[in-house]
């Protein structure tokens, strides 16, 4: 059976872009497969499938028809048998579930994952954590991407992650910009804890 990872988070959050890197990163050690999530295309599942050609038929898109929140944790039908397609023909080890953008309150079903995360990126504003939400209090794993922009957008990340601190209590979160190769470094180490 494959690990399934869920990730969502807002639109523009960086999700995408995310899993491409993870992937680039994982796969000399793990067998990766991809369902992505949009309501009327397939964006997500095209831009993967031109930036990681390997893994061409290992990417799924599924047109959620709605609500992203639906497909991911009310009725996980669509998801669901994406996962059991890719399973059935390529036996990966890991699944990502890429969620439709959402606002803050999108969670996935454990009966879709085993476990995800959520992302959020600094550009959105240094308040979002104390607006809290159901999907950045209860992730496996809280990403706060595009830390490079926060002078260009006056947030203060020391403020932003006492708040994060905050609210997720004991709960992992990592401050990552995806375009330095250490960043990512983090989210890879927790995705190697879960497995080994």
């Amino acid at each position: 059976m494959s690990v399934k990872i869920g990730i969502a988070g807002p639109v523009g959050s960086g999700k995408t872009s995310i899993i491409e890197s993870l992937t680039n990163r994982l796969k000399d050690t793990y067998k990766i497969g991809i369902v992505t999530n949009d309501i009327y295309t397939l964006e997500d599942a095209n831009y993967l499938k031109k930036r990681l050609p390997e893994h061409h038929d290992m990417i799924l898109g599924v047109e959620t028809g709605g609500c992203p929140h639906t497909a991911i944790r009310d009725d996980i039908s669509m998801n669901e048998k994406a996962c059991q397609e890719l399973e059935a023909k390529f036996n990966p080890d890991i699944i990502f579930v890429e969620s439709g953008g959402d606002n803050l309150s999108a969670t996935f079903s454990y009966e879709l994952i085993d476990y995800y995360l959520y992302v959020i990126d600094v550009a959105q504003g240094g308040d979002i954590p104390r607006k809290k939400g159901a999907g950045l209090l209860f992730c496996d794993l809280l990403v706060i991407n595009k830390t490079d922009l926060a002078p260009y957008v006056d947030v203060d990340l020391t403020i932003m992650e006492h708040d994060v601190r905050e609210n997720r209590k004991n709960k992992p979160y990592v401050f990552i910009c995806n375009k330095e190769k250490e960043s990512l470094e983090k989210i890879k180490e927790w995705i190697f804890a879960l497995i080994d």
